[in-house]
């Protein structure tokens, strides 16, 4: 599409971090940091354009080929495993995946178990490998909600800072995957525009790894 290399770029605090490094790496695009409405912005003499886009689509944007390369979360790419290549860690954007309950929940391996996530496919792998018997309630937004009024015994989900549990009277019960921001490419991208994309994939890579 027109010789630009597309980068998608979570919108948030996270995409502005992430934009900042793309920035010191050499691949600025100063009009991104103008106060409009816009969601597309290019740098004609670099030949790059970047797009916000919602942190949850970013892989399809890059999967379907809008995008030549993304950021995206561990927590995405395992949930919809989407043909993408995973570039590199961006050291940002860190948390992890748990498995949360009630401060007096004991699980009772002899009952099916309850559990309420937006993560369906992460939580039915995750059980599988232990041999529990689940029932998966999928929810959207509020998970918390689910053990405190017993429409669940558990939740799965991204777990921070763990400030919404304590308040909630919820506690973690085991932490199991390690999230974090990666870089990752479209495939057939990946093929025609390699000397960018590996010049961007060091460069973030080596700025990471001093974060």
């Amino acid at each position: 599409m027109d010789g630009y290399l597309n980068i998608a770029l979570p919108k948030g605090r996270l995409g502005e971090k992430v934009y900042d490094m793309f920035e010191k790496s050499g691949y600025p695009c100063p009009s991104i940091k103008e106060n409009n409405r816009k969601l597309i912005f290019e740098n004609e003499e670099l030949k790059i354009r970047f797009f916000w886009v919602k942190p949850s689509d970013v892989a399809i944007y890059v999967e379907r080929g809008a995008a030549d390369v993304g950021v995206a979360g561990k927590d995405i790419l395992m949930e919809y495993k989407p043909e993408v290549y995973e570039l590199c860690d961006l050291n940002m954007g860190k948390c992890s995946m748990c498995v949360a309950g009630k401060k007096d929940f004991v699980d009772n391996r002899n009952k099916t178990l309850r559990v309420a996530t937006k993560f369906v496919n992460i939580a039915k792998e995750y059980y599988s490998a232990q041999g529990r018997d689940i029932d998966i309630i999928a929810l959207n937004g509020s998970i918390e909600l689910a053990p405190i009024l017993s429409l669940s015994d558990v939740i799965v989900d991204i777990v921070e800072t763990g400030t919404t549990l304590k308040e909630n009277n919820l506690e973690v019960v085991e932490r199991f995957m390690p999230i974090s921001a990666r870089l990752i490419a479209n495939k057939s991208s990946f093929k025609f525009k390699t000397e960018i994309i590996e010049d961007i994939t060091s460069k973030l890579q080596a700025l990471a790894e001093n974060l």
